[in-house]
């Protein structure tokens, strides 16, 4: 029965990717040359994508019989298809066209990561998470990749807000600049972002610790995950603090959101290679 599953998972994942890349193409085609043809497929495309990611991590479920959040292989997953939701709402309600194509590129390099990673289900990490696993940790883990979903989508609104910001400079007007959204807008809607991203860390970050206190006894709390994630945390409600409290606008709360989503990339990718925190991770 579980051979016959692997067997389904592997195509799903397959003919998932396949998708995903057409649908990326499809909004670079748009992107170029403003075609909306091309943006409207790429949108069904990209729900259908969703479709089988929500299809894959149902299946996913019944063969390990928990939620997949729980290393990272399982991690990556998840957090592709957060990007991918993000973007099917974006694309339905917010009427933000160019930055799904630049949210998908990102989502897509991780999906093939995730595809291409040596992690595995059943490896031997696999039985101390299941000895690890309470509703505490399912809770803090889940949390923490909505908020990097709202990091990521409020990173990319800063990546069109310098793009936008250059275009107008530049004078160079044009149907991918009224695409693209005002300067208001979307420096609006990336301080939105952050607050959501702030509050739904913090909340992970609590159950996390307060997790480990109960299971893990002697834990190291200068762990470099530990350390990275209270780090951010402070970074982007430094951010949020110097836009409300001290009206700083524009490039420069820009610049600041890049810089902190590298530092939420930073600690998702190294301190969890570093961390005798997140030791299933490995």
């Amino acid at each position: 029965e579980f051979a016959v599953l692997d067997v389904m998972l592997a195509r799903l994942q397959e003919l998932t990717v396949l998708l995903y890349a057409v649908s990326v193409l499809l909004y670079f085609i748009d992107f170029l040359y403003n075609n909306r043809k091309a943006n409207k497929l790429a949108f069904r495309m990209l729900t259908i994508v969703w479709l089988f990611q929500t299809i894959f991590l149902f299946l996913y479920v019944l063969k390990t019989d928990r939620f997949p959040v729980l290393t990272l292989f399982e991690g990556l997953y998840f957090y592709v298809w957060v990007l991918v939701t993000l973007s099917v709402y974006v694309s339905k309600f917010l009427k933000f066209d160019f930055i799904i194509f630049f949210m998908n590129i990102l989502g897509f390099i991780m999906m093939v990561i995730h595809t291409f990673s040596p992690f595995e289900v059943g490896s031997a990490s696999d039985v101390l998470v299941q000895q690890l696993a309470s509703e505490l940790l399912f809770a803090h883990i889940t949390i923490a990749f909505l908020a990097y979903g709202a990091f990521t989508f409020s990173f990319i609104l800063a990546l069109l807000y310098l793009l936008q910001y250059d275009l107008l400079k530049k004078k160079r007007w044009g149907k991918r600049l009224r695409r693209l959204g005002d300067l208001a807008g979307l420096e609006k809607t990336a301080h939105f972002s952050n607050v959501i991203g702030v509050s739904l860390l913090f909340f992970s970050l609590v159950l996390g610790l307060g997790w480990a206190h109960i299971k893990i006894p002697g834990i190291f709390w200068l762990d470099a995950k530990i350390l990275g994630s209270f780090f951010a945390l402070l970074i982007y409600a430094a951010i949020i603090f110097i836009k409300v409290k001290k009206q700083v606008y524009g490039k420069t709360i820009a610049y600041w959101n890049i810089g902190a989503f590298l530092i939420v990339l930073v600690n998702f990718f190294l301190f969890d290679s570093l961390s005798t925190f997140h030791f299933w991770y490995a």
